[in-house]
């Protein structure tokens, strides 16, 4: 069994004056599990999180706002892929203003954040805007993106704006905000309180230590929703398969994956707040790159069944390419030369005193692929991602 209750256990939802027992987006709680949970003994946990109001997207005036366009060049999530072609729409930036922030300021007393109401933690590092306004209340002004919820609804997400204000407040608060002066709000911003486990209480594996075949994954963890649980849903799933198999669980390590950085982290010193995945969080940040991410993890991925023997020989073959260059570039001795050294000069690097190979050459900052074309005339052709990924492992 593998327990995923997002913020659904024991939800309940905030909204000023107004709350009541509810999962998010109306849906209904799961009420009776938490007291389950604690009848076996486990230990339960209280925290919560916010979400913006969605916003019409025809009730935009986006010429007050600046348009923030996607990657030119798209890199896929998936090794699978070598380019996407799906329409591309923009998100915009747009600010608070000093209206806004007097409004909330006079309605501090009905948020139940500031009112006493909700007494449980909420995530660091994407506060309420009453938050943004009491603790940095030097500023005037916030930023907030404005992006599609997808490409065949209305409803825009105000990223940046989750408050936890009554619903006549927050009509008044966006429609203070340029380029929303005729917002229609779709769906209102709330806080949403629900249960967890303390997360001490598992196994690296995310099998409970004190009851076999039970795994939880995601939110009830103390983690933050999003990639944080999905992760674990991942991990939870390949392990309670694994489990029921009778084979050894899959336990990633620090220096293997932000994967498990993050199950380490949450199962050996627990959490105080939802806890959110960064770079800074992993000692190994250097090698946790996402363009070695098929290296670190695709044969532990075939060894236990995920992935596919295309996937896998289609690995090994990008595998192959890249050490081949290597070789090569360690193979490939440039010697000084008055026109080579003029060269190497004219784009601020050191000219050469003695042969040296462009493998060595390409650890200095200043020298990559494209401007050292001119010493590799022979150079096979690469794709792109292959020459970044060997530029970025000779550099480091």
């Amino acid at each position: 069994v593998i327990v995923t209750t997002g913020t659904y256990l024991k939800g309940r939802i905030y909204m000023g004056e107004l709350n009541y027992s509810s999962g998010p987006d109306g849906l209904a709680p799961a009420n009776e599990l938490s007291d389950s949970l604690m009848d076996l003994g486990i230990e339960l946990i209280k925290f919560k999180t916010g979400t913006p109001a969605r916003i019409h997207k025809d009730s935009i005036n986006y010429e007050k706002m600046a348009e923030q366009t996607g990657d030119e060049e798209i890199i896929p999530f998936s090794f699978m892929n070598d380019e996407i072609n799906i329409k591309q729409v923009p998100c915009y930036i747009t600010y608070t203003t000093k209206q806004t922030h007097e409004l909330i300021r006079k309605n501090l007393d009905r948020s139940p954040l500031y009112g006493g109401v909700i007494k449980s933690v909420g995530p660091r590092y994407c506060p309420s805007l009453e938050d943004k306004v009491v603790k940095f209340s030097d500023k005037e002004k916030h930023q907030l993106f404005v992006e599609p919820e997808g490409l065949d609804t209305k409803e825009m997400y105000i990223q940046g704006m989750s408050t936890s204000l009554p619903y006549e407040i927050q009509i008044q608060m966006y429609r203070s905000m340029i380029g929303l002066e005729n917002a229609e709000i779709m769906r209102p911003a709330y806080a949403i309180e629900y249960d967890a486990i303390d997360p001490t209480q598992l196994k690296l594996s995310l099998e409970l230590i004190s009851i076999k075949n039970l795994f939880f994954a995601g939110q009830i963890n103390g983690s933050s929703g999003y990639e944080e649980a999905a992760a674990q849903g991942l991990m939870a799933g390949i392990n309670a398969y694994l489990s029921l198999n009778n084979r050894e669980p899959l336990i990633l390590d620090r220096s293997e994956a932000y994967i498990g950085v993050l199950i380490d982290d949450l199962v050996t010193k627990g959490t105080n707040e939802p806890y959110r995945m960064m770079t800074s969080r992993a000692e190994y940040r250097l090698l946790l790159r996402q363009d070695n991410a098929d290296e670190r993890l695709t044969k532990k991925g075939y060894e236990i069944g995920l992935v596919t023997e295309e996937r896998y020989k289609r690995y090994k073959d990008k595998k192959q390419r890249i050490e081949n260059e290597i070789e090569r570039l360690k193979a490939l001795k440039i010697t000084p030369k008055v026109e080579i050294n003029e060269a190497l000069e004219n784009i601020g690097s050191v000219s050469l005193k003695i042969p040296t190979t462009l493998y060595e050459l390409l650890r200095r900052t200043e020298l990559n692929y494209d401007n050292t074309l001119f010493l590799d005339t022979d150079r096979p052709v690469l794709r792109k991602e292959t020459k970044d990924y060997v530029e970025t492992v000779i550099k480091y």
